[in-house]
């Protein structure tokens, strides 16, 4: 594969408008500047670049640093110091990120890995302030580990019985995987790294607490949605002009015979539907529609 193909696959990668995609590119982004300030350690011998990096993205749990950095319980979900933690994250949220959008629609998805990074990072913070021994110690905390545990466990309560291949070698069905995964959290706790356990644990049970109150007709992240689509449409406002300008032609399959769209202009409607809400926001009428039209091509 050549530079430019490579080049034209990213861009269409990331026009696709696909949340999970832009999240992890933003991972990787924040990933890359670690790497360059590695870089600058070994070349100048000075440590100061990654330490700032590290100290002004991390989540504090001490009080009086927290209080300067409050930033930290968002910037933390996006930041990876080694390439094994982003390395594994990323794949998972990939699986589990877009099971989750295509079930439940693009636009939930960074609401909630905001909300979720945002209340596993208040979760610690509170641990480590009321647990009498760990009471003044700075603990610093990143990852996408929390937030990528709230996917895990919200993919598996929305489709329990849904099956993967294992390694390669068995189909597990994904409530064993979440479950198995929140197991290991727990026996781990009194070992090492207690506050990424905490914060593993806190997504997992805010990724089954948000299914169930989605089902029962609150959606928990509607606030923040509710404020991007504000601020999408200040935007669009503001460049309604140009937008109007450079307005392209209608695609030509979008063509209505007899009152009623074409097939093709039916289908993008029912998928940018898919796309925005999820599948199961279809009417029974428009998933009987979709499948007959799949089973025509």
């Amino acid at each position: 594969m050549n530079g430019t193909s490579l080049k034209s696959d990213f861009k269409h990668w990331v026009k696709q408008g696909n949340s999970v995609t832009i999240l992890i590119i933003i991972n990787i982004a924040v990933f890359l500047l670690f790497v360059i300030s590695q870089f600058i350690v070994q070349a100048t011998g000075s440590t100061a670049p990654a330490a700032f990096l590290y100290d002004n993205l991390a989540m504090h749990s001490l009080p009086s640093v927290f209080l300067r950095k409050p930033w930290g319980v968002i910037t933390s979900a996006f930041t990876h110091a080694g390439v094994w933690h982003l390395l594994g994250n990323m794949l998972i949220f990939f699986f589990f990120g877009n099971l989750f959008r295509s079930e439940l629609g693009n636009k939930r998805v960074v609401p909630l890995y905001l909300l979720s990074g945002f209340l596993c990072s208040l979760v610690i913070l509170l641990v480590y302030n009321v647990i009498p021994s760990l009471r003044g110690i700075d603990s610093t905390g990143i990852g996408a580990s929390g937030a990528v545990m709230c996917f895990v466990v919200a993919g598996a309560t929305i489709l329990p019985n849904l099956e993967i291949q294992l390694f390669f070698i068995m189909n597990v069905r994904i409530k064993w995987v979440a479950a198995a995964l929140v197991f290991i959290d727990l026996v781990s706790l009194p070992h090492n790294n207690f506050g990424g356990h905490v914060a593993h644990l806190a997504g997992a049970a805010f990724g089954y607490l948000y299914v169930r109150q989605l089902r029962a007709g609150r959606d928990l992240v509607a606030p923040i949605s509710d404020f991007f689509d504000w601020a999408g449409n200040r935007f669009s406002r503001n460049t309604e002009p140009a937008a109007k300008k450079f307005k392209p032609k209608k695609s030509p399959l979008r063509v209505v015979r007899n009152g009623e769209p074409s097939h093709a202009s039916r289908l993008d409607q029912l998928l940018d539907k898919i796309n925005e809400k999820g599948y199961n926001s279809l009417t029974t009428e428009e998933k009987t529609w979709l499948r007959k039209y799949s089973d025509e091509k």
